[in-house]
């Protein structure tokens, strides 16, 4: 299987809902990639911290309680050993201070949460397309090779 093939995906989304559409949004996509869920962002970084490969990319919801994304941004972005791994926001919010804030922490994209079923296919075939045909990843960083 190509590398980029082999990378898991970390969705980081406190909703089991809107994680489950997500799912069905790649799965409608023919992504192949493993997708792993962290329902927290205190369990985004537990994942991080034991996952190998390490993901290919990280799709991350700003608002949840407790360790909520940008703080969880910040802590991927913040960790050497993560900071290569692009992370996509995808969020319901459309709040310049959000979207500002967020690339200043070292966000790669941000995209606003479609808000119907056929949106969110759709949203998620393009960054299937641009993050998985499009842009060239970088290696998951394992040098035990």
């Amino acid at each position: 299987m190509p590398q980029r093939e082999s990378q898991p995906i970390l969705i980081v989304e406190d909703s089991e809902d809107d994680f489950e559409a997500t799912l069905r949004a790649f799965q409608r996509a023919k992504l192949k990639n493993p997708i792993r869920w962290a329902a927290s962002g205190h369990d985004a970084l537990e994942a991080l911290a034991a996952m190998m490969p390490r993901p290919g990319l990280i799709l991350l919801d700003l608002n949840m309680p407790g360790l909520d994304g940008r703080k969880t941004l910040e802590a991927i972005k913040s960790n050497p050993e993560w900071r290569k791994i692009p992370v996509v926001i995808l969020t319901t919010s459309d709040d310049e201070r959000d979207i500002e804030g967020c690339y200043a922490l070292g966000a790669n994209t941000y995209v606003q949460k479609p808000v119907d079923l056929d949106g969110l296919f759709a949203a998620i075939q393009r960054l299937k397309e641009y993050w998985f045909e499009i842009a060239i990843l970088p290696a998951d960083g394992d040098d035990r090779g």
